[in-house]
């Protein structure tokens, strides 16, 4: 392997943990909102408008040099399609799933995206998994069923679980999208545009009475302390969008989908981690096999996959 992929893939990891952990963070601090009055059409909205507002400057830097490609009537329509699928789509079905879930079970739901990833490849791609990837399907099938306490006395949320479903896919689109090759966009820039269009799509979807929109300024509970209404709002923004999009895109780019969305795995534990220290969630034992069940799944998926083209492609 030359010096120059060598450094790619570290330089990958650690953008791909680091954009992890900032978005394992989103649940905790959403929630905190939610208990106080805050919808969670108002929660994702403010959170990606000022994601976007925090990268706009950095993307402008960027793009110096690059504006034709920016003014490209392929690359707005990809950007739009980038904002709605990759950003707006999962980010709140996510945030409505934890309104009435907890934190670690609507992030479990979502991260068997890595399948719905397989399963895009091989139907666009042709890319037919193997039998060790559906060994690994079925184990993370097996340990949904613990997580979604289908067998057990506790009762989940229906729309919850529909919720995080549709998180699901969306995440599965973010990383299928996120390392497309077609677009020559910065990863920074191609951050703040998706996140800056997902914001105007949801802000009009709020205008219009589709998306409701309430927010309270009441001090939130985090960690047993009450806090200032504006601290998760600027976590959210800064850490759990601004950071985790510009560090998960740069991350897919030099790692391709699959692997990133490997690796990103590790989201689940610092939301469940997050959870626990900020809003005292913890879930329930059988729920934690089921936990584990789902990643022992998922990881063997990504042993089955062949390696693909959008794994090797470094895409800048």
């Amino acid at each position: 392997m030359q010096v120059t992929q060598v450094r790619s893939l570290s330089s990958g990891l650690i953008f791909a943990v680091l954009s992890a952990v900032s978005f394992g963070m989103s649940g905790p601090f959403a929630r905190a909102l939610q208990d106080t009055g805050w919808s969670s059409g108002a929660a994702v909205t403010v959170r990606i408008a000022l994601g976007a507002a925090a990268l706009l400057g950095p993307a402008v830097w960027a793009l110096r040099g690059r504006w034709r490609t920016l003014i490209s009537g392929r690359t707005q329509a990809a950007l739009v399609a980038y904002g709605f699928i990759a950003v707006a789509v999962p980010q709140l079905c996510y945030f409505y799933a934890v309104s009435t879930l907890d934190v670690g079970v609507a992030l479990l739901i979502e991260y068997t995206s890595p399948v719905a990833v397989v399963a895009w490849m091989w139907f666009r791609h042709g890319q037919a998994p193997t039998r060790l990837t559906f060994l690994g399907a079925l184990i993370a099938a097996a340990g949904l069923m613990l997580v979604l306490q289908l067998f057990g006395t506790v009762s989940l949320d229906a729309a919850g679980v529909a919720w995080a479903v549709g998180a699901m896919i969306g995440a599965a689109g973010y990383f299928v999208m996120s390392g497309h090759a077609t677009t020559e966009l910065p990863a920074i820039a191609m951050a703040a545009l998706g996140l800056t269009y997902a914001a105007v799509i949801l802000g009009a979807a709020g205008l219009v009475g589709v998306l409701p929109m309430t927010a309270s300024t009441a001090d939130v509970a985090l960690s047993g302390h009450r806090l200032g209404w504006w601290v998760p709002v600027v976590a959210l923004g800064l850490l759990t969008a601004a950071v985790a999009y510009a560090t998960g895109i740069a991350a897919i780019r030099r790692l391709g989908p699959r692997l990133a969305s490997f690796v990103a795995l590790t989201e689940v534990l610092a939301a469940i981690v997050a959870a626990w220290v900020m809003l005292d969630q913890v879930p329930e034992r059988l729920q934690l096999v089921g936990g584990a069940l789902v990643l022992a799944g998922v990881i063997v998926v990504k042993l089955g996959e062949r390696p693909a083209v959008e794994d090797t492609v470094a895409l800048g």
